[in-house]
């Protein structure tokens, strides 16, 4: 694959000074591999990314390998010292959905709180999964709590027809939305805007996105049951990005700390 890295890398660098593209055939996982930098001391800015992963990770430790060509993996890590980190996985859902389906005529939408689905008829849930955000922080060496927290931001967007049955939700490829999908043509179309969205989160926070993000909420008004048993009502998110259920007991905000949300 031809990777636009020096076209890439002059777009972001004049927002953030200093970052560097690195396109890698394989290694086990772009946000393993920046943990571990980060952890050894390093710290700069950098968008990795990886023709084929051998043991990306999902949210909860669940794997998402990703072949060459067949999917886009990146992970974006950078400094960052926001007031809150509340609600930066849905906004980093939201400015994926909005670059992959600016007007959502694809029906790209948001499951709370880091994947992206799309309405398909013919699966038993009636969603297949696009795409998923794996955000990580570390302190650095010798680092104080005054200082930037680093973030990996990890991506993974399927690009062909994943061939993985037994999921709990169908996953489907870009390709079958955009037939000219490719994996690098899709990291020119969302790089830029990510990292745009990680330093407006930076200064702003989650609140400004709330209405943006339930606008595309595929939770929203529907019944959910939630990880520890209970079940209830989605009803979009609050300023922080918690999710509100109205369950037997009352509307309850939850974090992605602390379940997972499925539909009933």
């Amino acid at each position: 694959m031809i990777w636009p890295a020096e076209d890439l890398w002059q777009a972001l660098v004049a927002w953030q000074p200093g970052l560097t593209v690195e396109v890698l055939p394989q290694i086990d996982s772009t946000n393993t591999e920046l943990m571990r930098r980060a952890r050894a001391g390093q710290n700069d800015p950098v968008l990795l990314v990886a023709e084929a992963q051998t043991a990306g990770r999902g949210r909860l430790g669940r794997p998402w390998h990703g072949q060459a060509g067949e999917a886009l993996t990146f992970s974006l890590g950078l400094p960052l010292m926001p007031r809150d980190w509340s609600g930066l996985s849905l906004a980093v859902g939201l400015c994926l959905a909005q670059s992959l389906d600016p007007e959502g005529a694809l029906g790209v939408r948001l499951k709370w709180p880091n994947d992206l689905w799309v309405a398909q008829a013919q699966t038993s849930d009636g969603w297949g999964k696009l795409a998923g955000v794996l955000i990580e922080t570390a302190l650095t060496a010798h680092a104080t709590p005054e200082q930037p927290r680093y973030c990996v931001v990890g991506v993974g967007i399927n690009i062909a027809p994943p061939q993985e049955p037994g999921l709990s939700t169908t996953p489907l490829g870009l390709q079958q939305l955009w037939p000219e999908a490719t994996a690098p043509s899709t990291l020119t179309q969302v790089a830029l805007p990510l990292l745009k969205t990680l330093l407006a989160f930076e200064r702003e926070g989650f609140a400004p996105l709330q209405a943006l993000f339930n606008a595309r909420d595929a939770l929203h008004d529907r019944p959910v049951r939630l990880s520890d048993g209970r079940v209830g009502t989605a009803r979009g998110v609050d300023l922080d990005g918690a999710l509100r259920v109205d369950t037997a007991q009352g509307r309850e905000r939850i974090t992605s700390a602390e379940v997972s949300v499925r539909l009933q």
